[in-house]
């Protein structure tokens, strides 16, 4: 991975990353569909497609911001740059995981994301991109608020999923 001085973005720079992270956030959640197999509405499977969707759609949002600011002028800021800023750890994703589970596998990307934001801060210089970063980490605030609504509606298990059809139950 190339170093990145974080201190040193300027406006562009600092709006190719905040694609770049939300693209490998929305792929990490797609792998995690491949993975888990989607099942039935409302799995562990389903609910990281919702998010890939949510990550696909900011990306897209800032692309535009940056495409009015910058138009097409090469980027400096490479996918190599940048690792596992906002997207879930590899290692999570479990055969079976419950919906509950998969929250809290976001919940955990929204927060390292926050945090993220928030320690950079300090050391930017440039005060177009503070106000970016600080625009990011408190959206990042917002979407760990969203997916508190959403854990409330399951129950706190992180229990194995499993469809009914698939329990063996011996005959009688």
């Amino acid at each position: 991975m190339t170093q990145l001085d974080i201190s040193k973005l300027n406006l562009q720079d600092a709006l190719d990353m905040a694609v770049l992270i939300e693209k490998e956030a929305e792929e990490r959640y797609l792998w995690f569909v491949d993975l888990l197999g989607e099942h039935y509405s409302g799995d562990a499977a389903d609910f990281f497609k919702t998010m890939a969707g949510y990550e696909r759609r900011h990306g897209e949002e800032l692309a535009a911001r940056r495409r009015s600011l910058f138009g097409d002028a090469a980027a400096r800021i490479t996918a190599d740059m940048i690792e596992d800023v906002e997207a879930p750890d590899s290692g999570k994703p479990r055969p079976n995981m419950s919906p509950r589970h998969a929250l809290n596998v976001a919940m955990e990307s929204e927060i390292k994301a926050y945090e993220f934001f928030n320690k950079a801060l300090p050391s930017i210089q440039d005060a177009a991109v503070r106000k970016l970063f600080e625009e990011l980490r408190d959206e990042e605030v917002d979407h760990q608020n969203m997916l508190k609504v959403q854990m409330a509606k399951y129950p706190d298990t992180l229990e194995p999923d499993v469809d009914p059809d698939q329990v063996d139950t011996p005959a009688l």
